[in-house]
């Protein structure tokens, strides 16, 4: 057991959260117990996540997209109500780190989809702007266009969107997990021969096609599942508390 001021303070602490501006609050969302014995980890707060919480008996949840994001309607009504009552009805925590999980270079997102894949890390995505999440790197091994889109659909069980040609050797590349597509410039800058992220939009089509930029939307869900899980195991061997990730699945 930890009491939840103690937590949240290491949490803040670790995350740096206080230094990153991001486009809702992080940290604690919906107060709950004060002592916290179990948490659940997952990357979205959704009714199916708090109702699998709920059935776990966790008194915690810890995830990468919370709630009350900049430019939202502020009621409480619809599905929102639903899922604050449900918390609050059960007296459990919501904690959510959105940007400073992206940013982390141990737990955060970018740094742990690199490990899933293989990638090895040689700089920032932006190293102008060290608060731009995202990195640039290398492939394990030099792969074909097709093989590299083969080689995400197995470690991250779900078959990317790829733009580019098949045979093409891809060595180098840039990553920035979620919704990140507009970013694919800064990797043409940085002179990458792809660009993972979660996303893809149409402008970014011909961007990677006319730039000769191989491009892979990886889905925003299946290359943001990797943060929040391992921030979990670190509290749960930092505190000794029980700590489990329920993966929630999500096409998008």
């Amino acid at each position: 057991m930890i009491d939840r001021t103690q937590l949240l303070k290491h949490l803040d602490t670790l995350l740096n959260s206080a230094r990153i501006k991001d486009y809702c609050p992080n940290g604690l969302q919906v107060e709950g117990s004060e002592d916290v014995h179990y948490v659940v980890t997952g990357v979205t707060a959704s009714q199916a996540l708090i109702d699998a919480a709920i059935a776990c008996g966790a008194d915690t949840i810890l995830v990468h997209h919370g709630y009350f994001w900049k430019g939202e309607n502020e009621r409480i009504t619809g599905i929102k109500k639903e899922r604050l009552k449900s918390l609050l009805q059960h007296d459990i925590n919501l904690i959510a780190y959105h940007l400073p999980l992206d940013l982390h270079p141990v737990y955060g997102n970018n740094v742990q989809l690199a490990d899933v894949l293989g990638l090895q890390i040689d700089g920032l995505l932006n190293e102008a702007d060290p608060s731009m999440p995202g990195h640039i790197g290398r492939l394990p091994e030099p792969m074909t266009g097709r093989q590299f889109a083969d080689w995400i659909g197995q470690q991250l069980q779900r078959v990317p969107q790829h733009i580019g040609e098949a045979n093409d050797i891809v060595e180098t590349v840039a990553w920035c997990t979620g919704g990140a597509q507009g970013y694919l410039q800064a990797a043409i800058d940085a002179g990458v021969d792809a660009y993972i992220t979660g996303e893809i939009n149409e402008p970014a089509v011909h961007l990677a096609r006319e730039t000769g930029t191989h491009f892979y939307a990886a889905g925003h869900h299946a290359t943001e599942r990797y943060g929040a899980k391992a921030l979990g195991e670190y509290l749960a061997q930092e505190f000794h508390l029980r700590v489990d990730f329920i993966d929630i699945d999500n096409p998008a």
